[in-house]
């Protein structure tokens, strides 16, 4: 039975890259747990080993070492066909640059996992729209992308990660293409998704940012320096939507 309390279990996992001239340790032997309801801030500087350990942690590599449990289960034991299962059901990808599709609506952007993990055709308008209203964006159901401004854009990519109802969102950069006040805006998303329970880990590199969550993990050289919990996390004060 999964520990209902640890949601992500990282144990002694390290990942190197060997080009056959040099090797280079992006991560070395960390370790850290995360629980439901969490909101974790994983920040460091270019070359730290966050975007490593973001990738691992999504299911988009395996650790060279060590072990990855996602929900109770053994993830870098999985074959490739059970890897995607877990990216689409398990895990809602919010990314920096979006990852929408340029010449589709908002709600068709938002269906697209649901057309991938099986929901049946009459649910999925009703339930893309649903999460577009609640980031806010019950006027711009037929947008696309490039009528939507970045910080729009990234609300839709919120509500396309929340779809499958997954274990946990990861957030990589979310606020790194948008301007400050949209930045705030999104940021207010997160911090009221994580109210209603919902597990989110965040990779940042702006230490503002990373305020917003409850929990800051911090990396450098491939190794955690500091876990810090962060009582005082900043409130967005962004209007309510």
């Amino acid at each position: 039975m999964p520990n209902v309390k640890k949601l992500i279990s990282i144990r002694n996992v390290s990942k190197v890259y060997d080009n056959g001239e040099v090797e280079v340790r992006a991560l070395d032997n960390v370790s850290f747990d995360i629980k439901r309801g969490e909101f974790v801030a994983i920040m460091g500087p270019s070359g730290s080993g966050k975007s490593t350990l973001m990738h691992i942690i999504g299911a988009l590599d395996k650790p060279t070492t060590g072990e990855y449990l996602l929900d109770g289960q053994n993830v870098e034991k999985l074959d490739e066909d059970e890897l995607a299962q877990i990216r689409n059901h398990k895990i809602g990808f919010v990314f920096q640059f979006y990852n929408l599709l340029p010449r589709t609506t908002a709600t068709k952007n938002v269906m697209i996992p649901m057309m991938y993990g099986g929901v049946p055709k009459k649910n999925r308008i009703k339930l893309a729209k649903k999460l577009l209203d609640m980031v806010g964006l019950k006027d711009r159901y037929n947008h696309t992308p490039g009528q939507l401004s970045g910080g729009q854009q990234q609300r839709v990519a919120i509500a396309r990660a929340l779809v499958m109802n997954p274990a946990i969102i990861l957030a990589d950069e979310p606020t790194g293409n948008i301007a400050s006040k949209q930045a705030e805006e999104v940021m207010k998303i997160f911090q009221d998704l994580n109210k209603k329970q919902h597990t989110i880990l965040m990779i940042t590199h702006e230490e503002e940012i990373a305020g917003y969550a409850k929990r800051i993990i911090k990396i450098r050289d491939g190794k955690i320096d500091a876990d810090i919990d962060n009582g005082k996390a900043n409130v967005a004060k962004a209007k309510d939507f």
